[in-house]
């Protein structure tokens, strides 16, 4: 099969085009023919060899984490009613940026009112949207900050907000991806490239209840100087090349709750969010993920650099079938 690898820990020069044995399923794994598959920006500081906290991995390997395509075969102990199906999931470790991907059972067949592209677009930033709509507080009548809200995450949530009856305020960089967010559902558009942006949305709330920061760095620390006494502060997001700093005292004495990554991992919390959820939510047209750019398996490295260069509006994804 051919894959995208990453050879080096490195730039996106790392990433080479390779042809690899086919992957054998064994027991309770299922081999997907994988059409589309996602990328997200995390994916990035993963190949410069960051957050190993969090991802155990070495090169070489294959990136891509969230695919969908048709069920080629299953390994021992899985129902062979799975082959033939077309599913999304997540592959275990990574792997996805190749023809052939292996996951677990833990699959969502796509229904016949999504095509795999939505489904994958929708699948991964969907099912931490939720989670993060699980956690926040009722976003009824409340002013919802939005940081990064071009991103593909960051529309999602802007929809999820919008749709619950908030006051959505969304933070980007540049009129386009301003403009982006405003068609989503945000009503108070405010460009974070501008110095002072945090009084612009100070001024225009007297202080926020609830922020989704996706932006990280020193613009996810100006975004908890917004949220107001007992408010409510998630900080997911780290392409600024980490995650919000905040002062963990002045948020106890000023009663705001504040959610890490931790908060929104799968495997280390209890969540009723599932894949199968996110897909449902996608088809009642609660969350309606906006693709800007899609590449071929031989272009994964040019995927990595728009991430890095902050140029897309909305999401990548990778088309691996012919």
């Amino acid at each position: 099969m051919r894959a995208a690898v990453v050879t080096a820990f490195g730039g996106p020069d790392v990433i080479e085009t390779r042809v690899l044995p086919d992957p054998v399923p064994a027991e309770g794994q299922v081999l997907v023919e994988v059409q589309t598959a996602d990328i997200i920006f995390v994916e990035t500081a993963i190949r410069r060899g960051r957050h190993g906290q969090f991802f155990d991995v070495e090169p070489p390997y294959v990136p891509g984490s969230t695919v969908g395509g048709r069920v080629r075969a299953v390994g021992p102990g899985v129902p062979v009613d799975w082959i033939g199906k077309t599913v999304v999931g997540r592959t275990i470790g990574f792997g996805g940026h190749a023809e052939l991907a292996l996951t677990s059972t833990d699959l969502v067949e796509v229904p016949p009112e999504l095509d795999v592209q939505t489904a994958v677009a929708v699948y991964g930033d969907g099912f931490t949207a939720l989670m993060l709509e699980e956690l926040a507080p009722p976003m009824a009548g409340k002013d919802v900050l939005v940081t990064a809200s071009a991103g593909g995450m960051g529309l999602l949530l802007i929809q999820l907000a919008h749709r619950a009856g908030a006051r959505v305020i969304a933070a980007a960089r540049g009129e386009q991806k301003l403009e982006l967010s405003r068609a989503q559902g945000a009503d108070v558009l405010i460009d974070y490239g501008k110095p002072g942006w945090e009084k612009l949305a100070l001024e225009a709330t007297n202080g926020v209840d609830i922020v989704f920061e996706g932006a990280g760095g020193e613009l996810g620390a100006a975004a908890f100087t917004v949220v107001k006494d007992g408010g409510w502060f998630s900080a997911h997001g780290a392409p600024s090349g980490g995650f919000a700093t905040f002062d963990p005292a002045e948020a106890e004495r000023r009663g705001v709750t504040v959610k890490g990554i931790m908060d929104l991992r799968a495997d280390t919390t209890t969540t009723t969010v599932t894949g199968a959820a996110v897909i449902a939510r996608a088809v009642a047209g609660d969350l309606k993920p906006v693709v800007d750019q899609v590449y071929d398996l031989d272009h994964v490295a040019d995927a990595h650099r728009a991430l890095e260069n902050r140029t897309l509006r909305g999401k990548a994804l990778i088309s691996v079938s012919r």
